[in-house]
């Protein structure tokens, strides 16, 4: 298997299903029923401070919380240090999605993961998703990147990094980053959205989801033996303006115009 196509299988960022698969509701573009187990999958998803509830509760219990919304209100949000966009002022969604670095905001609420993990009696680990409500009071985001400006500013940063990452000679002490993000030119992705969503942004989706695992996989693997510290700050230099490329990217497909 590529590296790129390996870093497809690692967990990507829940809150774009989220976001994705109700903004699809809410346009009627998908049943109601299959809304949780399509944001899910194969996972145990819960929330926690829901709008009238006292406790706990399955997914699917929560999500009339979305009703009355238009597909427009629901936002995806992914913060970073230094790049709070799409975030209220400071507050606790605010604290909580930047230390998640995800979230789903509307005008008058948002909600964060948090993935708790548990050990039955028996030893069984397992794992289970938190999404947490907050309220905002009269929240509205500001501007935001359409996907055209989006995929022509991920194609440029991507180019950018892999030229400044060959010269810093990453293949040699990085081969599966380097390979990864070679394959990146044309990607093989499993990434879908719900319907509704146009072609230049399921491409841009698809391709950024795959990118944005490989620069998970980057940032916390550790450098191997032959990499010193100069090195690594090199390497983290090219990098970073990819990684906020891919995030906006992620941002602009999600937060995309739905159409019927």
């Amino acid at each position: 298997m590529s590296p790129a196509a390996d870093a497809a299988t690692l967990t990507a960022r829940r809150s774009t299903r989220f976001v994705t698969w109700v903004r699809a509701w809410r346009a009627g573009l998908v049943p109601f029923d299959e809304l949780a187990d399509e944001i899910a999958g194969d996972e145990e998803h819960l929330v926690a401070d829901a709008p009238g509830t006292w406790t706990d509760v399955p997914l699917g219990q929560a999500l009339p919380a979305f009703a009355k919304l238009h597909p427009d209100d629901i936002r995806l949000v992914l913060p970073a240090p230094g790049d709070p966009r799409g975030l209220p002022g400071p507050g606790e969604l605010t604290g909580a999605a930047m230390l998640a670095g995800e979230a789903m905001v509307t005008p008058s609420f948002g909600i964060v993961p948090e993935l708790r993990r548990h050990t039955s009696g028996s030893g069984v680990e397992f794992e289970t998703v938190l999404w947490r409500f907050y309220p905002v009071p009269e929240f509205r985001p500001g501007f935001q990147m359409g996907s055209a400006e989006a995929e022509g500013e991920l194609t440029t940063a991507l180019a950018e990094a892999t030229n400044r990452l060959t010269r810093l000679d990453v293949a040699h002490w990085r081969p599966e980053l380097a390979g990864a993000l070679q394959a990146l030119r044309r990607p093989e992705s499993t990434a879908t959205l719900p319907p509704g969503f146009d072609p230049r942004s399921r491409r841009l989706f698809a391709r950024a989801s795959i990118l944005d695992q490989v620069l998970a996989l980057a940032e916390h693997s550790a450098p191997g033996g032959a990499v010193n510290g100069y090195e690594a700050e090199q390497r983290d230099a090219a990098l970073r303006p990819l990684t906020r490329a891919c995030r906006q990217a992620l941002v602009a497909a999600c937060n995309a115009p739905l159409h019927a």
